[in-house]
């Protein structure tokens, strides 16, 4: 059964406007969520899909997740808009904290969509072989992670405060 057709939104620049979540298990951020390719059920890929006219970037980004994942979550942290030439899109990234996982989702009643929980390693590998764009977001996780811990490493040492520095997109 194919995916059901809804309207595309584009940017001024005529870019297709997407949302989409890396899911993580907890603040750790040691687990990823993906789910399987939409034509060929052994390949994994990051949640996301198409903005719909009108809709908020964020509940875009929470309606795909729960859509093609079947999870819930709060949003943590924009990750960054990732363009891509070669498909004229831009998506906006977002990490997920994953608090509900379904039994059963849309995606898995009517296409029949598989999610599975794997090591960022691991995730990697995946998506290296089939979506290597979806490796920046992961790069920005890290990169976010790291910069978020430096941040707290420095100010726990010279006693001062010192906040992250999350991208702006909105």
């Amino acid at each position: 059964m194919a995916k059901q057709k809804t309207a595309r939104t584009y940017d001024d620049d005529g870019f297709r406007r997407r949302a989409a979540c890396v899911c993580v298990k907890d603040c750790n951020e040691t687990e990823i969520l993906l789910v399987s390719a939409n034509r060929d059920p052994e390949l994994w890929i990051i949640p996301g899909g198409g903005i719909e006219p009108t809709e908020d970037i964020q509940v875009a980004a929470l309606r795909e997740v729960l859509e093609e994942a079947g999870v819930k979550g709060r949003l943590d942290r924009c990750l960054g808009v990732f363009e891509s030439m070669e498909c004229k899109t831009r998506t906006f990234v977002f990490v997920m904290v994953v608090g509900e996982v379904l039994d059963e989702w849309d995606e898995m009643i009517s296409i029949g969509r598989k999610r599975r929980w794997f090591p960022v390693d691991e995730a990697r590998h995946h998506l290296k072989m089939h979506r290597p764009a979806h490796l920046l977001y992961l790069d920005n996780l890290n990169n976010n992670n790291n910069s978020n811990n430096n941040n707290n490493n420095n100010s726990n040492n010279n006693n001062s405060s010192s906040s992250s520095s999350n991208k702006e997109v909105l």
